[in-house]
């Protein structure tokens, strides 16, 4: 995809024509690489909170400033030593008042003012890494501090925004801004019209995919799960109903250390895109940078299988009904179709790196694939032949694609041109709806809501703006085009036989 490749390279996906450094640097990174939707019912009305009790909160902050004032005392001795090699052997230093008061005869006026106060080292940052912060009071409780003042009330309003309803969706956006790497939570809620940020994480590397899963090899129960694909090869799964986490429930892959004589586990690069398999709850796919796919079994946290590929894995997917199905989107313009059974699989070659890669839920032997040259492909897995139909949707490339999760046909494709758009292809070609540039930048990922089937969100890399969610209703297009077509819930399915569940819309 084209953030990934981006990063990859070094390069932040808003600084095409920087002309230094500096300018790199200030325009940095402020965009959003991958989202994820947390379907209603599945998280915890009432999240838990990590908080340190009053002793470990002022333990730690002991700590810290005694870390601090050990690396003061560290540099001041690495400046000593590095002064005593400058001055050469001891015996040729003078006395230090001496060489002073000698000196400030033969200064000007300027000169010794310079000299007094220390001012040519003025900039020197390293000298003191304290900067006078060792004599500020820190309070373990903000109540004993009497210049936080806050209302009560305000503390209510807090924890009405803290629980969750059950109509409220989350979505985990990843955010990228300057060096920070960011798991931000949001709460959706369709009926009430309400989006905010409920919490946030800070991740060790820039996070590239996530993909939410209910499984925790310590936990009997179902829960509320987010992997982590990232720029380093190790994939996190974090507990999303935790506030203040701050370490993963666990991590697959394990880097290689010659020093610690430790042996690699899993990926040798970054991690491009996820898939979990919701029929086979332990077993997740992830696609990386080293041109691998690997097949995980999460109770034992080991690499199942592998399954090589020639270039990188930028999109892939697990059929929605077929367990032993894996579809996968490759830079070599290939798309392949797994079974994982036997490591066999038919390919496709497109125009183009691959994208993205989409199951039709509603027509299960058929799947999307976008490519860099901004092209949907529409392919029937049982013909080895052309695509059944192809669309120049974008002029840039194609780096969202996302189906209404119960209106059958509704496609929306969203680009680096940064359009969204609308398309119907219910009648076996695509109908152009409706188009709009939210102002968000290029746009790298757009996703459907699980249970609203007109909400989608996508992320782009405006600084000032690049999270979106939209309800393509608010198009009177999109009204007039689906509107009184009737919604279906494939996904809910044991098996693509079965007939697919109605629903009204609202």
């Amino acid at each position: 995809m084209e953030t990934e490749r981006r990063l990859l390279c070094g390069v932040p996906p808003t600084v095409d024509s920087m002309e230094n450094e500096e300018d790199i640097e200030q325009a940095s990174l402020n965009f959003i690489p991958c989202v994820a939707w947390i379907r209603r019912g599945v998280a915890k009305l009432n999240p838990e909170k990590v908080e340190l009790t009053k002793e470990e909160l002022e333990a730690l902050i002991g700590k810290t400033k005694g870390d601090l004032a050990e690396l003061d005392e560290e540099d001041k001795e690495d400046d000593e030593e590095d002064k005593d090699m400058e001055d050469g052997d001891d015996s040729a230093v003078k006395d230090t008042d001496q060489v002073d008061e000698e000196a400030a005869k033969e200064m000007d006026e300027d000169a010794k003012i310079a000299a007094e106060y220390g001012l040519d080292d003025y900039d020197d940052d390293d000298d003191n890494v304290l900067m006078g912060i060792e004599n500020l009071a820190v309070f373990s409780d903000e109540k004993l501090d009497p210049y936080v003042t806050k209302p009560e009330d305000e503390d209510s309003e807090e924890e009405e925004d803290f629980n969750l309803l059950p109509t409220d969706n989350l979505i985990a956006v990843g955010h990228v801004e300057g060096d920070a790497a960011i798991l931000e939570i949001y709460v959706y809620n369709a009926e009430e019209a309400h989006l905010y940020v409920h919490h946030e994480t800070f991740l060790p590397a820039l996070p590239l995919c996530m993909e939410w899963i209910d499984f925790n090899p310590t936990e009997t129960k179902a829960g509320n799960y987010l992997a982590v694909g990232s720029m380093s090869p190790i994939i996190e799964i974090w507990d999303v109903d935790i506030v203040g986490s701050l370490e993963p429930e666990f991590r697959l892959g394990k880097k290689k250390s010659r020093k610690k004589k430790i042996e690699g586990v899993g990926h040798k690069d970054a991690v491009l895109s996820l898939s979990w398999n919701k029929r086979v709850r332990n077993l997740l796919a992830s696609g990386s940078a080293d041109n691998t796919v690997m097949l995980w079994d999460m109770t034992n946290q080991v690499v199942a299988s592998t399954l090589p590929h020639p270039e990188k894995v930028q999109s892939l997917q697990f059929h929605p009904f077929e367990i032993q199905t894996l579809l996968t989107g490759c830079c070599d313009q290939v798309v392949r179709v797994y079974d994982c059974r036997s490591e066999s699989f038919k390919s496709w070659t497109l125009e183009g790196e691959i994208e993205r890669v989409l199951w039709d839920h509603f027509n299960p032997y058929c799947f999307l694939a976008s490519t860099e040259a901004g092209h949907v492909y529409y392919m029937d897995a049982r013909n080895d032949e052309k695509p059944l139909w192809q669309l120049n949707a974008h002029t840039k490339s194609c780096t969202g694609l996302a189906l209404s999760s119960q209106c059958p046909g509704c496609l929306v494709t969203a680009s680096q041109d940064k359009d969204f758009k609308v398309w119907d292809i219910q009648s076996g070609k695509p109908n152009f709806i409706c188009e709009h540039d939210f102002k968000i930048g290029g746009i790298y990922v757009a996703t459907a809501c699980p249970d609203a089937p007109f909400a989608f969100c996508m992320g782009g890399d405006n600084r000032s703006e690049n999270f979106k969610v939209w309800d393509i209703r608010q198009s009177a297009a999109v009204l007039d085009r689906f509107e009184r077509r009737q919604l279906v819930q494939p996904l809910i399915q044991t098996s693509p036989s079965e007939p697919a569940t109605t629903t009204n819309q609202s």
